[in-house]
Protein backbone atom coordinates (compact mmCIF):
# COMPACT_ATOMS: atom_id res chain seq x y z
CA UNK A 1 0.00 0.00 0.00
CA UNK A 2 2.80 2.39 0.99
CA UNK A 3 4.70 1.49 -2.18
CA UNK A 4 1.68 2.39 -4.35
CA UNK A 5 1.35 5.77 -2.60
CA UNK A 6 5.05 6.52 -3.10
CA UNK A 7 4.87 5.52 -6.75
CA UNK A 8 1.99 7.93 -7.26
CA UNK A 9 3.91 10.76 -5.51
CA UNK A 10 7.21 10.10 -7.30
CA UNK A 11 6.57 12.27 -10.34
CA UNK A 12 5.08 15.22 -8.41
CA UNK A 13 7.95 15.11 -5.91
CA UNK A 14 10.52 14.90 -8.67
CA UNK A 15 8.92 17.84 -10.47
CA UNK A 16 8.85 19.84 -7.25
CA UNK A 17 12.50 19.08 -6.60
CA UNK A 18 13.47 20.19 -10.10
CA UNK A 19 11.52 23.42 -9.66
CA UNK A 20 13.10 24.12 -6.27
CA UNK A 21 16.60 23.53 -7.59
CA UNK A 22 15.83 25.57 -10.70
CA UNK A 23 14.50 28.58 -8.79
CA UNK A 24 17.40 28.36 -6.36
CA UNK A 25 19.78 28.35 -9.30
CA UNK A 26 18.09 31.40 -10.81
CA UNK A 27 18.28 33.26 -7.49
CA UNK A 28 21.92 32.28 -7.08
CA UNK A 29 22.70 33.31 -10.66
CA UNK A 30 20.98 36.66 -10.15
CA UNK A 31 22.85 37.27 -6.93
CA UNK A 32 26.12 36.31 -8.59
CA UNK A 33 25.42 38.58 -11.56
CA UNK A 34 24.61 41.52 -9.28
CA UNK A 35 27.71 40.84 -7.20
CA UNK A 36 29.87 40.70 -10.30
CA UNK A 37 28.39 43.98 -11.57
CA UNK A 38 29.19 45.74 -8.28
CA UNK A 39 32.72 44.34 -8.34
CA UNK A 40 33.24 45.42 -11.96
CA UNK A 41 31.93 48.93 -11.27
CA UNK A 42 34.20 49.24 -8.24
CA UNK A 43 37.30 48.01 -10.06
CA UNK A 44 36.60 50.29 -13.03
CA UNK A 45 36.13 53.33 -10.79
CA UNK A 46 39.35 52.60 -8.90
CA UNK A 47 41.26 52.06 -12.15
CA UNK A 48 39.93 55.36 -13.49
CA UNK A 49 40.94 57.08 -10.24
CA UNK A 50 44.49 55.77 -10.67
CA UNK A 51 44.60 57.09 -14.25
CA UNK A 52 43.41 60.52 -13.11
CA UNK A 53 45.95 60.50 -10.28
CA UNK A 54 48.71 59.94 -12.85
CA UNK A 55 47.58 63.16 -14.50
CA UNK A 56 49.27 64.95 -11.59
CA UNK A 57 52.57 63.80 -13.11
CA UNK A 58 51.42 65.16 -16.46
CA UNK A 59 50.59 68.57 -15.04
CA UNK A 60 53.93 68.65 -13.22
CA UNK A 61 55.84 67.87 -16.42
CA UNK A 62 53.92 70.38 -18.54
CA UNK A 63 54.37 73.20 -16.05
CA UNK A 64 58.03 72.41 -15.44
CA UNK A 65 58.83 72.22 -19.14
CA UNK A 66 57.06 75.49 -19.95
CA UNK A 67 58.90 77.41 -17.20
CA UNK A 68 62.57 78.08 -16.46
CA UNK A 69 65.03 75.63 -14.96
CA UNK A 70 65.60 77.79 -11.88
CA UNK A 71 61.99 77.16 -10.77
CA UNK A 72 61.57 73.45 -11.52
CA UNK A 73 61.82 72.28 -7.90
CA UNK A 74 59.18 74.81 -6.92
CA UNK A 75 56.81 73.51 -9.60
CA UNK A 76 57.33 69.94 -8.38
CA UNK A 77 56.62 70.93 -4.79
CA UNK A 78 53.46 72.81 -5.67
CA UNK A 79 52.09 69.87 -7.64
CA UNK A 80 53.02 67.48 -4.83
CA UNK A 81 51.36 69.63 -2.20
CA UNK A 82 48.28 70.29 -4.33
CA UNK A 83 47.48 66.62 -4.17
CA UNK A 84 48.64 66.04 -0.61
CA UNK A 85 46.89 69.01 0.98
CA UNK A 86 43.97 68.64 -1.40
CA UNK A 87 43.39 65.03 -0.35
CA UNK A 88 43.18 65.95 3.33
CA UNK A 89 41.03 69.04 2.73
CA UNK A 90 38.66 67.15 0.46
CA UNK A 91 38.37 64.28 2.95
CA UNK A 92 37.62 66.59 5.87
CA UNK A 93 35.33 69.16 4.25
CA UNK A 94 35.17 69.16 0.46
CA UNK A 95 33.45 65.83 -0.16
CA UNK A 96 30.67 66.70 2.29
CA UNK A 97 30.20 70.15 0.73
CA UNK A 98 30.02 68.53 -2.71
CA UNK A 99 27.86 65.44 -2.12
CA UNK A 100 26.21 65.95 1.27
CA UNK A 101 22.50 66.60 1.75
CA UNK A 102 21.72 69.76 -0.21
CA UNK A 103 21.13 72.99 1.68
CA UNK A 104 19.05 75.29 -0.55
CA UNK A 105 20.70 73.73 -3.62
CA UNK A 106 23.92 75.60 -2.81
CA UNK A 107 26.15 73.24 -0.80
CA UNK A 108 26.17 69.89 0.97
CA UNK A 109 25.63 69.86 4.71
CA UNK A 110 26.80 66.42 5.88
CA UNK A 111 29.14 63.55 5.03
CA UNK A 112 32.23 65.34 6.32
CA UNK A 113 35.33 63.29 7.17
CA UNK A 114 33.98 60.55 4.86
CA UNK A 115 31.41 59.67 7.52
CA UNK A 116 29.05 58.02 5.03
CA UNK A 117 31.62 55.37 4.15
CA UNK A 118 31.86 52.18 6.18
CA UNK A 119 32.75 48.53 5.71
CA UNK A 120 29.50 47.05 7.01
CA UNK A 121 27.43 47.50 3.84
CA UNK A 122 28.04 47.35 0.11
CA UNK A 123 27.01 50.97 -0.33
CA UNK A 124 29.26 52.01 2.51
CA UNK A 125 32.21 50.28 0.89
CA UNK A 126 31.35 51.81 -2.49
CA UNK A 127 31.71 55.25 -0.90
CA UNK A 128 35.43 54.63 -0.51
CA UNK A 129 35.84 54.00 -4.24
CA UNK A 130 33.65 56.98 -5.13
CA UNK A 131 35.59 59.23 -2.75
CA UNK A 132 39.02 58.44 -4.17
CA UNK A 133 37.73 59.06 -7.70
CA UNK A 134 36.31 62.43 -6.67
CA UNK A 135 39.43 63.33 -4.66
CA UNK A 136 41.72 63.07 -7.69
CA UNK A 137 39.32 65.38 -9.55
CA UNK A 138 39.55 67.94 -6.75
CA UNK A 139 43.34 67.82 -6.92
CA UNK A 140 43.19 68.39 -10.68
CA UNK A 141 41.19 71.59 -10.21
CA UNK A 142 43.72 72.80 -7.66
CA UNK A 143 46.86 72.06 -9.67
CA UNK A 144 45.68 73.98 -12.74
CA UNK A 145 46.37 77.21 -10.87
CA UNK A 146 50.01 76.33 -10.27
CA UNK A 147 51.08 76.96 -13.87
CA UNK A 148 49.46 80.37 -14.22
CA UNK A 149 51.08 81.58 -10.98
CA UNK A 150 54.45 79.97 -11.67
CA UNK A 151 57.87 81.55 -11.07
CA UNK A 152 56.85 84.32 -8.66
CA UNK A 153 54.44 82.97 -6.00
CA UNK A 154 55.36 82.43 -2.36
CA UNK A 155 55.26 78.74 -1.54
CA UNK A 156 53.53 79.30 1.81
CA UNK A 157 50.81 81.38 0.16
CA UNK A 158 50.21 78.67 -2.41
CA UNK A 159 49.74 76.07 0.33
CA UNK A 160 47.03 78.22 1.93
CA UNK A 161 45.24 78.61 -1.40
CA UNK A 162 45.29 74.82 -1.95
CA UNK A 163 43.24 74.28 1.20
CA UNK A 164 40.53 76.71 0.17
CA UNK A 165 40.05 75.52 -3.41
CA UNK A 166 39.78 71.82 -2.52
CA UNK A 167 37.73 72.30 0.64
CA UNK A 168 35.32 75.05 -0.47
CA UNK A 169 35.61 76.71 -3.90
CA UNK A 170 35.65 73.59 -6.07
CA UNK A 171 33.20 71.52 -3.96
CA UNK A 172 30.53 74.25 -4.06
CA UNK A 173 30.56 74.18 -7.86
CA UNK A 174 30.61 70.39 -7.78
CA UNK A 175 27.50 70.40 -5.60
CA UNK A 176 25.68 72.76 -7.92
CA UNK A 177 26.21 70.53 -10.95
CA UNK A 178 26.97 66.98 -9.72
CA UNK A 179 25.70 66.90 -6.14
CA UNK A 180 22.03 67.66 -6.67
CA UNK A 181 22.34 71.44 -6.48
CA UNK A 182 20.45 74.14 -8.33
CA UNK A 183 22.24 73.76 -11.68
CA UNK A 184 21.69 70.01 -11.58
CA UNK A 185 17.99 70.63 -11.06
CA UNK A 186 17.96 72.96 -14.07
CA UNK A 187 19.39 70.15 -16.20
CA UNK A 188 22.90 71.45 -16.85
CA UNK A 189 25.15 68.87 -18.51
CA UNK A 190 28.83 68.74 -17.61
CA UNK A 191 29.54 65.04 -17.74
CA UNK A 192 33.19 64.96 -16.63
CA UNK A 193 33.92 68.55 -15.68
CA UNK A 194 34.76 71.09 -18.39
CA UNK A 195 33.29 73.63 -15.99
CA UNK A 196 33.25 71.79 -12.65
CA UNK A 197 36.96 70.98 -12.79
CA UNK A 198 38.67 72.91 -15.56
CA UNK A 199 36.93 76.26 -15.59
CA UNK A 200 37.07 76.35 -11.79
CA UNK A 201 40.85 75.93 -11.97
CA UNK A 202 41.12 78.28 -14.95
CA UNK A 203 39.16 81.15 -13.41
CA UNK A 204 41.02 80.82 -10.10
CA UNK A 205 44.24 80.90 -12.10
CA UNK A 206 43.10 84.08 -13.85
CA UNK A 207 42.47 85.90 -10.57
CA UNK A 208 45.72 84.65 -9.05
CA UNK A 209 47.80 85.76 -12.03
CA UNK A 210 46.10 89.16 -12.07
CA UNK A 211 46.80 89.83 -8.40
CA UNK A 212 50.39 88.59 -8.68
CA UNK A 213 51.33 90.70 -11.65
CA UNK A 214 53.67 89.63 -14.47
CA UNK A 215 57.10 88.08 -14.08
CA UNK A 216 60.07 90.45 -14.13
CA UNK A 217 61.01 91.21 -17.72
CA UNK A 218 57.74 89.98 -19.22
CA UNK A 219 56.56 93.41 -20.42
CA UNK A 220 58.49 96.38 -21.73
CA UNK A 221 57.78 99.99 -20.83
CA UNK A 222 55.79 100.43 -24.03
CA UNK A 223 53.55 97.50 -23.04
CA UNK A 224 54.91 95.03 -25.57
CA UNK A 225 55.34 91.46 -24.36
CA UNK A 226 58.54 89.43 -24.31
CA UNK A 227 58.45 85.69 -24.76
CA UNK A 228 60.00 83.89 -21.77
CA UNK A 229 60.82 80.48 -23.15
CA UNK A 230 60.35 77.30 -21.17
CA UNK A 231 63.53 75.35 -20.46
CA UNK A 232 62.43 71.86 -21.59
CA UNK A 233 59.78 71.49 -24.28
CA UNK A 234 60.32 67.70 -24.60
CA UNK A 235 59.44 67.43 -20.89
CA UNK A 236 56.29 69.43 -21.53
CA UNK A 237 55.50 67.10 -24.44
CA UNK A 238 55.83 64.09 -22.17
CA UNK A 239 53.45 65.78 -19.74
CA UNK A 240 50.85 66.28 -22.47
CA UNK A 241 51.01 62.61 -23.48
CA UNK A 242 50.60 61.59 -19.83
CA UNK A 243 47.60 63.89 -19.52
CA UNK A 244 46.08 62.53 -22.73
CA UNK A 245 46.54 59.00 -21.36
CA UNK A 246 45.01 59.88 -18.00
CA UNK A 247 42.08 61.66 -19.63
CA UNK A 248 40.58 58.33 -20.68
CA UNK A 249 40.11 57.66 -16.97
CA UNK A 250 38.94 61.23 -16.41
CA UNK A 251 36.14 61.10 -18.97
CA UNK A 252 35.19 57.43 -19.36
CA UNK A 253 35.71 56.87 -15.64
CA UNK A 254 33.06 59.46 -14.87
CA UNK A 255 30.45 56.80 -15.60
CA UNK A 256 31.73 55.17 -12.35
CA UNK A 257 30.36 51.98 -13.90
CA UNK A 258 32.33 49.37 -15.80
CA UNK A 259 29.00 47.83 -16.77
CA UNK A 260 28.04 51.00 -18.67
CA UNK A 261 29.15 50.29 -22.23
CA UNK A 262 29.03 54.00 -23.11
CA UNK A 263 32.61 54.08 -21.80
CA UNK A 264 33.62 52.97 -25.31
CA UNK A 265 31.88 55.93 -26.96
CA UNK A 266 33.37 58.31 -24.40
CA UNK A 267 36.88 57.01 -25.05
CA UNK A 268 36.42 57.59 -28.79
CA UNK A 269 35.04 61.13 -28.48
CA UNK A 270 37.79 62.00 -26.00
CA UNK A 271 40.56 60.84 -28.32
CA UNK A 272 39.16 62.44 -31.46
CA UNK A 273 38.70 65.82 -29.77
CA UNK A 274 42.29 65.80 -28.50
CA UNK A 275 43.64 64.92 -31.94
CA UNK A 276 41.56 67.62 -33.63
CA UNK A 277 42.65 70.18 -31.03
CA UNK A 278 46.32 69.49 -31.61
CA UNK A 279 45.95 69.66 -35.40
CA UNK A 280 43.95 72.87 -35.47
CA UNK A 281 46.20 74.60 -32.92
CA UNK A 282 49.20 73.66 -35.05
CA UNK A 283 47.66 75.12 -38.22
CA UNK A 284 46.42 78.23 -36.43
CA UNK A 285 49.87 78.91 -34.97
CA UNK A 286 51.46 78.15 -38.34
CA UNK A 287 49.26 80.76 -40.03
CA UNK A 288 49.75 83.39 -37.35
CA UNK A 289 53.44 82.94 -36.52
CA UNK A 290 54.87 81.37 -39.68
CA UNK A 291 55.92 78.15 -37.92
CA UNK A 292 54.05 75.14 -36.50
CA UNK A 293 54.75 76.11 -32.90
CA UNK A 294 55.34 73.10 -30.63
CA UNK A 295 54.08 74.62 -27.39
CA UNK A 296 50.87 75.84 -29.01
CA UNK A 297 50.28 72.42 -30.57
CA UNK A 298 50.75 70.74 -27.21
CA UNK A 299 48.30 73.14 -25.60
CA UNK A 300 45.96 72.48 -28.51
CA UNK A 301 45.73 68.81 -27.56
CA UNK A 302 44.91 69.81 -23.99
CA UNK A 303 42.37 72.35 -25.24
CA UNK A 304 40.60 69.63 -27.22
CA UNK A 305 40.55 67.38 -24.17
CA UNK A 306 39.19 70.11 -21.91
CA UNK A 307 36.55 71.10 -24.48
CA UNK A 308 35.16 67.57 -24.92
CA UNK A 309 35.07 66.80 -21.21
CA UNK A 310 31.59 68.28 -20.69
CA UNK A 311 29.92 66.56 -23.64
CA UNK A 312 31.98 63.40 -24.12
CA UNK A 313 28.94 61.19 -23.36
CA UNK A 314 26.43 63.35 -25.23
CA UNK A 315 27.92 64.02 -28.66
CA UNK A 316 28.83 62.01 -31.75
CA UNK A 317 32.42 61.35 -32.89
CA UNK A 318 32.04 63.93 -35.68
CA UNK A 319 30.78 66.54 -33.23
CA UNK A 320 33.70 65.71 -30.94
CA UNK A 321 36.13 66.49 -33.76
CA UNK A 322 34.43 69.85 -34.35
CA UNK A 323 34.38 70.71 -30.63
CA UNK A 324 38.02 69.73 -30.13
CA UNK A 325 39.17 71.41 -33.33
CA UNK A 326 37.52 74.69 -32.41
CA UNK A 327 39.09 74.35 -28.97
CA UNK A 328 42.50 74.17 -30.66
CA UNK A 329 41.83 77.40 -32.54
CA UNK A 330 40.38 79.15 -29.50
CA UNK A 331 43.36 78.34 -27.28
CA UNK A 332 45.87 79.97 -29.63
CA UNK A 333 43.79 83.13 -29.96
CA UNK A 334 43.07 83.21 -26.24
CA UNK A 335 46.73 82.88 -25.25
CA UNK A 336 47.57 85.83 -27.51
CA UNK A 337 44.68 87.92 -26.19
CA UNK A 338 45.44 87.32 -22.51
CA UNK A 339 49.16 87.87 -23.03
CA UNK A 340 49.16 90.88 -25.35
CA UNK A 341 45.83 92.62 -24.77
CA UNK A 342 44.94 91.92 -21.14
CA UNK A 343 48.65 91.78 -20.26
CA UNK A 344 48.17 88.95 -17.78
CA UNK A 345 51.25 86.77 -17.51
CA UNK A 346 50.25 83.11 -17.68
CA UNK A 347 53.46 81.09 -18.25
CA UNK A 348 51.76 77.87 -19.35
CA UNK A 349 48.49 79.13 -20.86
CA UNK A 350 46.41 77.59 -18.05
CA UNK A 351 43.67 80.22 -18.19
CA UNK A 352 43.19 79.70 -21.93
CA UNK A 353 43.38 75.91 -21.88
CA UNK A 354 41.23 75.29 -18.82
CA UNK A 355 39.14 78.40 -18.24
CA UNK A 356 38.30 79.54 -21.76
CA UNK A 357 38.20 76.12 -23.44
CA UNK A 358 36.31 74.71 -20.45
CA UNK A 359 33.64 77.34 -21.01
CA UNK A 360 33.61 76.58 -24.75
CA UNK A 361 33.19 72.85 -24.13
CA UNK A 362 30.32 73.43 -21.72
CA UNK A 363 28.61 75.73 -24.20
CA UNK A 364 29.15 73.20 -27.00
CA UNK A 365 26.92 70.67 -25.23
CA UNK A 366 23.97 72.98 -25.80
CA UNK A 367 24.82 73.02 -29.49
CA UNK A 368 25.99 69.50 -30.36
CA UNK A 369 24.26 67.13 -27.88
CA UNK A 370 22.36 64.29 -29.56
CA UNK A 371 19.60 62.19 -28.07
CA UNK A 372 21.12 59.01 -29.50
CA UNK A 373 24.19 59.49 -27.29
CA UNK A 374 23.02 61.09 -24.06
CA UNK A 375 19.27 61.47 -24.26
CA UNK A 376 19.27 65.21 -24.99
CA UNK A 377 19.29 67.18 -28.24
CA UNK A 378 21.19 70.44 -28.55
CA UNK A 379 20.35 73.39 -30.77
CA UNK A 380 21.95 71.94 -33.92
CA UNK A 381 19.96 68.70 -33.58
CA UNK A 382 16.48 70.09 -33.07
CA UNK A 383 16.57 70.56 -29.33
CA UNK A 384 15.91 74.29 -29.35
CA UNK A 385 17.50 76.89 -27.09
CA UNK A 386 16.61 75.35 -23.73
CA UNK A 387 19.75 73.31 -23.10
CA UNK A 388 21.99 76.04 -24.52
CA UNK A 389 20.52 78.66 -22.18
CA UNK A 390 20.99 76.33 -19.20
CA UNK A 391 24.63 75.78 -20.16
CA UNK A 392 25.22 79.53 -20.44
CA UNK A 393 23.65 80.15 -17.02
CA UNK A 394 25.97 77.55 -15.52
CA UNK A 395 29.07 79.00 -17.18
CA UNK A 396 28.32 82.53 -15.99
CA UNK A 397 27.35 81.48 -12.46
CA UNK A 398 30.53 79.45 -11.99
CA UNK A 399 32.68 82.26 -13.38
CA UNK A 400 31.30 84.75 -10.87
CA UNK A 401 31.44 82.38 -7.90
CA UNK A 402 35.03 81.30 -8.54
CA UNK A 403 36.23 84.80 -9.43
CA UNK A 404 34.74 86.36 -6.29
CA UNK A 405 35.85 83.52 -4.02
CA UNK A 406 39.38 83.49 -5.48
CA UNK A 407 39.59 87.28 -5.24
CA UNK A 408 38.74 87.07 -1.54
CA UNK A 409 41.18 84.21 -0.84
CA UNK A 410 44.10 85.60 -2.82
CA UNK A 411 43.34 89.13 -1.62
CA UNK A 412 43.47 88.08 2.03
CA UNK A 413 46.68 86.13 1.45
CA UNK A 414 48.24 89.12 -0.30
CA UNK A 415 47.24 91.45 2.54
CA UNK A 416 48.58 89.15 5.28
CA UNK A 417 51.40 86.73 4.50
CA UNK A 418 52.02 88.16 1.04
CA UNK A 419 51.51 86.55 -2.35
CA UNK A 420 54.73 87.26 -4.25
CA UNK A 421 58.38 86.53 -3.56
CA UNK A 422 60.95 89.32 -3.45
CA UNK A 423 62.62 90.63 -6.57
CA UNK A 424 65.91 89.03 -5.53
CA UNK A 425 64.29 85.62 -5.03
CA UNK A 426 62.54 85.82 -8.38
CA UNK A 427 65.76 86.69 -10.21
CA UNK A 428 67.74 83.97 -8.48
CA UNK A 429 64.97 81.42 -8.84
CA UNK A 430 62.43 79.97 -6.42
CA UNK A 431 64.32 76.69 -6.18
CA UNK A 432 67.10 78.40 -4.21
CA UNK A 433 64.97 81.03 -2.46
CA UNK A 434 62.08 78.79 -1.37
CA UNK A 435 63.58 75.30 -1.20
CA UNK A 436 67.32 75.77 -0.80
CA UNK A 437 68.30 73.55 -3.72
CA UNK A 438 68.71 73.43 -7.49
CA UNK A 439 66.79 71.22 -9.89
CA UNK A 440 69.85 70.55 -12.04
CA UNK A 441 72.70 70.81 -9.55
CA UNK A 442 76.14 70.09 -10.96
CA UNK A 443 75.48 71.33 -14.48
CA UNK A 444 77.34 74.61 -13.99
CA UNK A 445 80.39 75.16 -16.17
CA UNK A 446 83.43 76.34 -14.23
CA UNK A 447 86.62 77.78 -15.75
CA UNK A 448 90.04 78.09 -14.12
CA UNK A 449 91.05 81.68 -13.74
Amino acid sequence: MLRKILDKLKKPLLLAGVLIVGFSGVSFAQATTESNAVALDTVWTLLAAVLVFFMQAGFAMVETGFTRAKNACNIMMKNLMDFSIGSIGYWAIGFGVMFGASAFGLFGSDGFFLSAANTSTGDGQWQFAFWIFQAVFAATAATIVSGAMAERTKFTSYLIYSVFITAIIYPVVGHWIWGGGWLSEKGMIDFAGSTVVHSVGGWAALIGAMLLGPRLGKYNKDGSANAIAGHNIPLAGLGVFILWFGWFGFNAGSTTAGTDLSIAVIAVTTNLAAAAGAIMAMFTAWLRFGKPDTSMSLNGALAGLVAITAGCANVSPLSAIIIGGLGGIIVVLSVEFIDKVLKIDDPVGAVSVHGVCGAWGTLAVGLFAQEAYGGVNGLFFGGGMGQLVTQIIGIVAVFFWVSIAALIVFGLIKATVGLRVSKEEELKGLDIGEHGMESYSGFQIFTNQ
